[in-house]
């Protein structure tokens, strides 16, 4: 007989949004073990299985802390009553974790008070520092939101003062918000085709209580060609004036690395996938940009989740995968480069794809004895790519003089390789990127974007190559060059004009939109402070460098800083889903001169 032998949740939390999927291992009458659905148009034997979803609402009343959505709040800060702010932003499950998150928690008092002058009202000081005797908060021994219960009492049977709800009727349930602060019951069991009637015992699992998806404060486009405008980013209207374009450079950091061992620090439901790739979708589709370049992308993510999901947001879609495979347990996976467009502001002209294997093995031919052949490609071949793509830009900023004229933009998404020992690797790929890309230039004089995770800091040999086109003789990274690939120095050059675009923070030297970000920035490389922050690492990888001649920085989006992450954490987090934050710049292409 069809029988249940186990039910399971992979996520340890359920989060509003993200799909719940339990795990059901089933035994077939000849005794072998799968894991299909068997629903009730395809029985064995004639049973098959039904799924029921309820939510269990008790007479107790709970809030969940903002900080640790996992924890129960203790107290709520009066100061978000009184302003008027979201409920649930207020609060905090311990005197602690009100303090420690007082920077972060500010933010939006102030913003608050912002909004308030800006309606003509009479400015008002609605919150203290926070002190010792917890003057500004309020013990929660019975939450309300005003004169009603949060958690009104239901009308319906009851249990030992539980009430349930049934809320789902197949295999997998996303959690609304309802749902908040409640526990979930599955339930399996096998049914009787004919008489519609449970055979043998029901299987039932119940989750933790259900919390909120985080929601950190949205960053904002910062403009660096006015700079008393300040944007903020949301979906009801585009920030990007006519005649500009926004570019997305973002490492999404690929599920098969993140690892609990890697990153113990962050909790296991906010590490899973499912959470992960539905948090990461909704702060993409939230910056709105035109062209979206992404990172560590999984090939079956992108079949699967990106592609489609993005596609309803008006994106067409490329993607070029690694040229290795990655295993993960009991699945081999392979990630690589995606980059997106918006359909309604451009068009695709041309791709290309770009193997540094292939280049190994064409460097190697020409330059390695064929005794050392082996040696050379096992430590050029690093199976790193990237995908560059031509667009025609179906909006226009030329004048009267260049009616018509087509504007082509030319888009580099790469991924360097990580190991910090292989200095000459990484400087050896960023060259060969360059000089194919400047071989587009030169065919078409096209303005030029190079976005990626180039796996190198500010200063680094490979970031010199790319801001200053050259590399200096003596630099200490050309001492590690075991194959002689980068001898002489002087052919590691271009002639690209690039800029790293988040250098304009440091270059407009003043104004609102320098002081806002100064001290997220590097005065000694003009480069953010980090990109990539984790436990054991925290520096800047990433990059969006642009053609200066042709090209012009409008706004950047805000960098984070210390204030932005939670005091103690790191990347990902609840918040932020990878390891690295997203960069955006918003630019125009310049006039062109008639030669």
């Amino acid at each position: 007989m069809l029988s249940v032998l186990r039910v399971h949740l992979p996520s340890d939390i359920p989060i509003v949004g993200c799909e719940l999927s339990p795990y059901v291992l089933l035994r077939r009458p000849d005794q072998t073990v799968f894991t299909d659905d068997v629903p009730e148009s395809s029985p064995i034997e004639g049973l098959f299985l039904r799924y029921k979803w309820y939510r269990i609402q008790s007479d107790k009343k709970v809030t969940i802390c903002s900080v640790h959505p996992s924890e129960q709040a203790t107290l709520q800060c009066l100061g978000c009553v009184k302003a008027k702010i979201p409920v649930a932003k207020s609060y905090h499950c311990s005197p602690k974790c009100f303090s420690d998150a007082w920077q972060h928690h500010r933010v939006l008092h102030e913003r608050a008070a912002s909004a308030v002058n800006e309606n003509g009202n009479e400015e008002e000081e609605i919150f203290g520092r926070f002190n010792n005797n917890n003057s500004s908060s309020q013990n929660l021994s019975s939450l309300t939101n005003g004169s009603t219960p949060l958690y009104p009492a239901a009308v319906t049977q009851r249990n030992g003062g539980e009430t349930w709800f049934e809320v789902g009727r197949s295999k997998t349930y996303t959690p609304t918000a309802d749902d908040i602060g409640h526990v979930l019951k599955f339930e399996c069991v096998v049914v009787d085709v004919d008489t519609k009637l449970p055979v043998g015992p029901s299987n039932t699992i119940l989750t933790s209580r259900v919390i909120p998806a985080p929601s950190p404060s949205p960053r904002r486009l910062i403009s660096v060609s006015n700079v008393d405008l300040v944007g903020n980013l949301d979906l009801d209207g585009r920030l990007s004036s006519t005649g500009t374009f926004t570019v997305l450079s973002y490492n999404i950091l690929s599920d098969s690395y993140a690892t609990s061992d890697l990153y113990s620090y962050c909790p296991s439901w906010a590490l899973s996938w499912p959470y992960r790739r539905q948090n990461l979708l909704r702060e993409i589709v939230g910056y709105r940009a035109d062209i979206v370049c992404l990172q560590e992308v999984q090939s079956d993510h992108f079949d699967d989740f990106f592609c489609p999901e993005l596609d309803k947001h008006g994106y067409t879609a490329l993607y070029k995968k690694k040229t290795a495979e990655v295993f993960n347990g009991s699945n081999v996976t392979i990630d690589g480069c995606a980059t997106f467009f918006r359909r309604d502001r451009f068009s695709q002209v041309k791709k290309y794809e770009v193997e540094f294997n292939k280049a190994a093995q064409s460097l190697t031919d020409a330059l390695v004895p064929i005794t050392q052949k082996k040696t050379a490609l096992n430590r050029l071949v690093k199976d790193n790519v990237a995908l560059i793509v031509v667009l025609e830009a179906k909006f226009s900023n030329h004048g009267v003089e260049n009616p018509g004229k087509r504007q082509l933009v030319c888009v580099a998404n790469t991924h360097v390789n990580v190991q910090q020992e292989l200095k000459d690797v990484k400087l050896w790929q960023v060259h060969t990127l360059l000089k194919g890309l400047e071989k587009i230039a030169a065919s078409a004089d096209i303005p030029m974007l190079v976005c990626g995770d180039f796996n190198s800091t500010p200063g680094s040999a490979p970031h010199a190559l790319l801001a200053i086109g050259k590399v200096d003789p003596m630099h200490q990274d050309l001492a590690v060059d075991p194959l002689g690939i980068l001898r002489p120095p002087t052919k590691l050059t271009h002639s690209l004009p690039l800029v790293s675009a988040y250098s304009s923070f440091a270059r407009i030297g003043g104004g609102l939109g320098y002081e806002l970000q100064k001290r997220r920035v590097d005065p000694a490389t003009n480069e953010p402070l980090f990109t990539n922050c984790t436990r054991d690492f925290i520096g800047t990888l990433d990059y969006i460098f642009y053609s200066a001649d042709s090209l012009s920085v409008e706004s950047l989006l805000e960098l984070l800083d210390e204030d932005s992450l939670r005091k103690d954490t790191a990347l990902p987090s609840p918040e932020w889903s990878s390891d690295h934050i997203a960069l955006m710049a918003e630019f125009r292409c310049k006039p062109r001169t008639r030669r």
